[in-house]
């Protein structure tokens, strides 16, 4: 994990873009500290390469401010940012072979054909591709050809490196493999760097820090860790990893009803007693085995389905009790063996109290 410097590197404040009645992004205030991997994560549609390219100076926000090493580049060209860019589709000269792609920012700039063959060769050989060189993109895998992309975009040696959902065109092996190249390869050179994915494993695998986005607003800023184990709205723990969500009324202390069942929920946020709640907790935090009737927040349940998910089962239950709709957890596959759950089977499991989250009911936009 990256500690993050107490001067931000890149700040926003303020950023809004409109097209026409439409409004992309919503007034986005962001710090990114010096050397951070940051992810932008969301729907399609939520802003992300909006505000992707409004960093990179690609687009023009209609209102804000952007600056990168405490300089103003709000109305900045590109050329004066200081970033490399590596796009989903690679974007790489046809016509050109792999040594001349990776040097082609430095061909402009001039530098002297020796500098520009070592810097070549030292990229090529930093991405895995040493004796590659002399061959053409189109004789490359789609791996290689990122691989040739992001080596390209650290030629001109960038205080920024952005990265617009670099490895969704690739199957899911090569996809894995790179995004732990590219972490490694991140972490070796100590750049500042930003990615936009919708892919959230790739985004808890990769970043230091996750910007989770929806509708052209910042729902949270946060951890991989904080953002899964405390999400702060609905949406955000919603949209990373699975959640179940019943609909409750907050009662007294730490009570809250969910149907004709009173749950203790350790997640104090100070909500009025009697306001209406979405209760939401993650299928690997039901307690399944070893429960008793007297246990806290205890549950008989049936078991209607089991799915066979590879290293894990996933459950679905039918409360005895009325809680509004069904649960549905993630059982080990040794737990599962060890238990010898089947379907139609009646059993106690526990929704733990601090594993509870109480979120209040959105209000449409």
């Amino acid at each position: 994990m990256t500690v993050r410097d107490a001067t931000p590197f890149l700040e926003v404040s303020g950023l809004t873009k409109r097209y026409g009645a439409f409004t992309a992004l919503d007034g986005i205030d962001l710090e990114i500290g010096r050397g951070e991997f940051v992810c932008f994560l969301g729907p399609s549609g939520c802003g992300k390469t909006t505000l992707l390219r409004l960093i990179a100076g690609l687009d023009r926000q209609d209102e804000g401010r952007i600056e990168i090493g405490s300089v103003d580049v709000s109305h900045a060209p590109p050329a004066e940012r200081d970033f490399g860019i590596v796009f989903q589709s690679y974007a790489l000269f046809p016509n050109l072979t792999v040594g001349a792609n990776v040097a082609y920012g430095l061909v402009n700039r001039r530098m002297a054909k020796a500098r520009i063959a070592a810097r070549v060769a030292e990229l090529l050989t930093l991405v895995g591709l040493p004796d590659q060189a002399a061959k053409y993109p189109v004789q490359l895998s789609g791996g290689q050809q990122q691989r040739v992309a992001l080596a390209r975009a650290l030629a001109t040696s960038p205080s920024l490196l952005l990265l617009d959902e670099p490895l969704s065109a690739l199957d899911a092996k090569v996809r894995t493999r790179l995004r732990d190249e590219i972490r490694q390869l991140q972490k070796r050179l100590g750049i500042t760097t930003i990615m936009v994915t919708h892919d959230q494993e790739e985004a808890l695998a990769m970043a230091d820090r996750v910007v989770v986005m929806n509708q052209g607003m910042i729902e949270q800023v946060g951890t991989p860790e904080e953002i899964y184990r405390h999400p702060a709205t609905a949406f955000v723990a919603d949209f990373i990893g699975a959640m179940t969500f019943l609909d409750a009324t907050v009662g007294n202390a730490r009570e809250i009803r969910v149907g004709s069942v009173d749950l203790v929920c350790e997640d104090g946020r100070g909500f009025i007693p009697g306001s209406p709640v979405r209760l939401g907790f993650r299928p690997e935090d039901i307690r399944v085995g070893s429960v008793v009737p007297t246990d806290v927040n205890a549950i008989e349940v049936r078991v209607r389905s089991l799915e066979f998910l590879g290293s894990f089962y996933r459950a679905r239950l039918e409360p005895s009790r009325d809680l509004g709709g069904a649960l549905v957890a993630d059982l080990s596959a040794n737990l599962h063996g060890d238990l010898a759950l089947s379907e139609g089977q009646y059993l106690y499991v526990c929704l733990p109290p601090a594993a509870l989250r109480a979120f209040p009911v959105a209000l449409p936009r």
